[in-house]
């Protein structure tokens, strides 16, 4: 069985939609996190989230504002291709992402963290919600949906493909950061996408 549904054929969920919210919830504290962690040391990571930490130290605009705003153009291609459900829980947590991240200023302070544990740790956490995500019909929408969609029509793994878009991403921000910065959120983008390669394989969730 497809792990994400045709257009054709609208998603059927193993979860009523408020435990699909609350799981999208606990997902984005996750991603949350692990992007506070990232932005604390100047890592940066890949796929929209990646742009938008990007955008954010060249605007100086909230990473939650870009992060949300790049996301809208996405919304129709999951609609049409999977469905109003993946549609609704993919807005659920790209909103929830981008709020909590824009506000963890407010409930978390951190004096020191040591650029290796972020990356190491923030790559694990986002890779983790990410993981949730999926299980529950949803994305951080932008090259999330485009790996799930891929995987979908063609069978690649959804992390295969969107760690080779990740580390793109961040080999192409290498004129702003330092190389150890850079071989750091490498080293992130590939430990959160093994997250997802080892666990979310197609076919892995049957719906009965």
């Amino acid at each position: 069985m497809d792990n994400t549904p045709h257009a054709a054929q609208p998603a059927r969920s193993a979860h009523p939609l408020y435990e699909d919210v609350l799981a999208l919830l606990t997902a984005a504290g996750f991603v949350s996190l692990g992007i506070f962690l990232f932005h604390q040391v100047g890592l940066l990571t890949g796929g929209t989230a990646g742009l938008a930490l990007l955008l954010q130290q060249v605007t100086g605009l909230s990473f939650g504002l870009l992060f949300f705003a790049m996301n809208l153009p996405f919304y129709a291609l999951a609609w049409l291709r999977m469905g109003p459900r993946f549609t609704f829980n993919t807005f659920v947590s790209v909103a929830a992402v981008s709020f909590m991240t824009d506000h963890l200023n407010a409930v978390l302070q951190i004096g020191k963290i040591e650029p290796v544990y972020a990356a190491l740790i923030g790559g694990t956490l986002i890779g983790m919600g990410l993981l949730i995500m999926f299980r529950h019909k949803s994305s951080l929408g932008g090259f999330n949906i485009l790996a799930l969609f891929i995987q979908d029509r063609f069978g690649i793994r959804a992390g295969k493909l969107q760690m080779g878009l990740d580390c793109t991403i961040v080999v192409a921000s290498c004129f702003v950061v330092q190389p150890w910065i850079l071989a750091l959120s490498v080293v992130a983008a590939i430990i959160c996408n093994l997250v997802l390669t080892l666990n979310h394989k197609p076919g892995r969730y049957q719906i009965a």
